[in-house]
């Protein structure tokens, strides 16, 4: 299933999540028993397959993505992998027009894996979310080993540092940065 998910990536022109960081959506979907899941960014459903993967059977994944086009792949991906539809609520539209209308504090874990641009706005958007001792977790945190380099000050990189410090500098949260894939931000909810 996410080796068709992925080759449908490869056609639309997405990025998909790395095998190393969506392993680890998985172990911390699992760890947070999380039954309520936000996906910022549905892509072709690689992401969405392995949070679904370490949710427990009567877990719901809400994932948000401008393209329709993504959403269909991704829901075909869903059925290939044998998803009951009623585990997934796929919602077409601008992330930052859509979460404000999710429930403060009702999600286990919120993924972001959309625009980099739009980074700060969904982090801010996803602390509100998340109960206390649910997860955020960021993708492309390192953005292809660039943000620890000081030397790179493009508008991406400089986005996603920032990101990063705003994570590690908020008091709400307990945040670490695993290695794996392009760089899996991720913090607990306080």
């Amino acid at each position: 299933m996410l080796l068709r998910a992925r080759e449908r990536a490869a056609q639309l022109g997405c990025t998909p999540v790395l095998p190393g960081a969506g392993a680890a959506l998985s172990v911390l979907a699992a760890a947070a028993g999380a039954r309520a899941v936000v996906e910022i960014g549905t892509g072709t459903g690689v992401g969405s397959l392995y949070l679904l993967r370490g949710m427990p059977t009567d877990g719901v994944l809400t994932t948000i993505d401008l393209e329709v086009e993504h959403q269909r792949a991704a829901k075909e991906a869903f059925t290939e992998e044998g998803v009951r539809p009623t585990r997934t609520r796929t919602i077409s539209g601008r992330a930052l027009d859509v979460l404000p209308r999710l429930t403060d504090g009702g999600y286990d874990l919120v993924f972001v894996d959309a625009d980099k641009e739009s980074y700060p706005g969904y982090v801010e958007q996803a602390v509100r979310l998340l109960r206390p001792g649910g997860v955020l977790a960021v993708d492309n945190a390192l953005w292809h080993d660039r943000v620890a380099d000081p030397a790179r000050r493009d508008e991406l990189t400089t986005i996603i540092r920032e990101v990063g410090r705003t994570v590690r500098g908020d008091e709400r949260l307990l945040p670490a940065m695993l290695p794996s894939g392009d760089g899996l931000l991720v913090a607990v909810r306080r």
